[in-house]
C-alpha cells in the first residue's frame, strides 16, 4: 500500500507538472508589461513632491509586488524557453511579438531602480545597490541587445508591410533610455571621480542612443495612423506607448541635473541642468498633446467593442514615466503646475493599473490570459470608407 500511495502521488506531481510546462506555451515576453507597470507605481509614487502619509510604505509594497512578478515571469518563461522552443522562435520571427523582448529588459531596470528609490526602506541601502545594480547591468545589456536584434530581425528576417507599423516597435529602442534614466540612481554608490562621470556620460550616451532611435521610427507610426486609419481595436492602447520614449527621457535629463553636481566639471554640470528644463518642457508638452490624440482613439475604441487585452497594460509604465518626468520638471522649474501634473498623472496611472490588473488576474483564473492566440485580420478594417482622394465618404 505505501508503495501504491507514493506511486499515485509521483503521478500527481507529475501531472501538475505537466500542467504548468502546458500551460506556459502561450506566454510570451509582452507579459513583462505587468512588472513594468507595477514597478512604475511604486516609483513614481515615490517621485511625488507630495508625500502622503503611509504613501511611501504602499509604494514600498508594490515594488515587493513588483519583485515577485518579476522572480515568478522569469521562472515562467524559462519554462516556456526549456519546453516550448518552437515557440520561442515563432514569436522572435513575429514581427508582431518580437519587439517585446524590450519589455524584458525594462522590467529588469524597473525593478532595479525601485528597489534604491522605494526598496531600500525594507531590505536596507546595502542590499537595494546590490540589487539595483545586478538588474541594472543584465536589463542594460538585454536593453541593448534587442535594440539591435530586433531592428535586424525586422530587416532580414520579418515580412513587414507599411500598414503593419504600430507603437509596439518602439518597445526595443525605449529600453536602453529607461537605463538612461535609472543610471543616475547608482552614480552616488559608486566611489568618487571617474567612475561617477563614467557612469554618468555613459546614461547621457544612452539617451542620445534611445532618442534618435526613436526619432527615426515614431514617423512610421504617426504615417501608419495618418494613411491607414485606426489601429486595431485591441492594438489601439499600443498608442500609449509612445509616451514612454517622451516620459522617460524627461525623467533622464531630469536625473542628469540631478547627479552632474560634483560629478563632471562645473560647465558641464550647469548644462545638464540647462537642459532638463529646455528639452523637458517642450517635449513634456508633445506627451500631453500624444496623450490627448491617444485617449480618443482609446474612447473610439471602447464605443467600438474594445475589450480587454494585455496591451491594456500600455496605460501603466508609460505614463508612469510622465509623472517621473513631470515631478522632474517641478524640482528644476519650481513651477507648480508640473508638481500639479505630476499628482494628476499619478491618480490615471493608479487607476490603470488596478484595472489592468484586476482584468489580468480575472483572465488567468479564467485561464483566456494563456490560451492559444486568435488570429487576427493583418488589416483592420477601416470604420468610414475613403475616397482615392483620402476624403472621408
Amino acid at each position: 500500500m505505501p508503495i501504491e500511495a507514493n506511486s499515485l502521488v509521483g503521478d500527481e506531481d507529475r501531472s501538475d507538472a505537466e500542467r504548468m510546462v502546458t500551460a506556459v506555451r502561450h506566454l510570451g515576453p509582452n507579459w513583462y508589461a505587468s512588472v513594468m507597470g507595477t514597478a512604475a507605481v511604486a516609483t513614481a509614487g515615490a517621485a511625488l513632491p507630495l508625500q502622503l502619509p503611509g504613501l511611501r510604505t504602499t509604494c514600498a509594497a508594490v515594488w515587493a509586488l513588483s519583485l515577485v512578478l518579476l522572480v515568478t515571469l522569469l521562472a515562467a518563461r524559462a519554462l516556456h524557453w526549456t519546453h516550448h522552443r518552437d515557440q520561442a522562435r515563432a514569436h522572435l520571427l513575429d514581427p508582431a511579438t518580437a519587439p517585446f523582448y524590450g519589455c524584458l529588459a525594462m522590467a529588469l531596470l524597473a525593478v532595479g531602480g525601485g528597489a534604491v528609490t522605494v526598496g531600500r526602506d525594507w531590505i536596507g541601502t546595502g542590499a537595494a545597490v546590490a540589487l539595483d545594480a545586478v538588474l541594472f547591468g543584465a536589463g542594460t545589456v538585454v536593453g541593448l541587445a534587442a535594440a539591435v536584434a530586433v531592428p535586424y530581425l525586422m530587416a532580414v528576417r520579418h515580412r513587414i508591410e507599411p500598414s503593419q507599423a504600430t507603437p509596439v516597435w518602439l518597445l526595443p529602442l525605449v529600453a536602453p533610455m529607461v537605463s538612461a534614466a535609472l543610471g543616475p540612481l547608482l552614480v552616488p554608490h559608486l566611489p568618487p571621480g571617474q567612475a561617477r562621470e563614467t557612469m554618468l556620460l555613459a546614461c547621457f550616451a544612452l539617451f542620445g542612443l534611445s532618442l534618435l532611435a526613436t526619432l527615426l521610427m515614431l514617423p512610421l507610426v504617426f504615417a501608419r495612423l495618418i494613411t491607414g486609419g485606426p489601429l486595431p481595436l485591441a492594438l489601439t492602447p499600443t498608442l500609449f506607448l509612445v509616451l514612454g520614449p517622451l516620459g522617460q527621457s524627461t525623467t533622464a535629463v531630469g536625473s542628469f541635473a540631478d547627479v552632474a553636481p560634483g560629478v563632471v566639471p562645473g560647465p558641464y554640470s550647469g548644462g545638464f541642468g540647462v537642459l532638463a528644463v529646455l528639452y523637458g518642457v517642450p517635449v513634456m508638452g508633445f506627451a500631453l498633446l500624444w496623450a490627448g490624440l491617444a485617449t480618443a482613439h482609446v474612447l473610439r475604441a471602447r464605443r467600438h467593442g474594445m475589450g480587454f487585452a494585455m496591451t491594456w497594460w500600455a496605460f501603466t509604465f508609460p505614463v508612469g514615466t510622465c509623472v517621473t518626468g513631470a515631478a522632474a520638471l517641478g524640482r528644476h522649474t519650481g513651477l507648480v503646475v508640473y508638481d500639479g501634473l505630476a499628482v494628476g498623472l499619478y491618480v490615471v496611472l493608479v487607476g490603470a493599473w488596478a484595472v489592468a490588473a484586476v482584468c489580468t488576474a480575472r483572465g488567468l483564473l479564467s485561464g483566456a490570459l494563456l490560451a492559444a492566440p486568435r488570429p487576427a485580420p493583418a488589416v483592420p478594417l477601416p470604420a468610414t470608407a475613403r475616397t482615392t482622394s483620402g476624403a472621408v465618404r
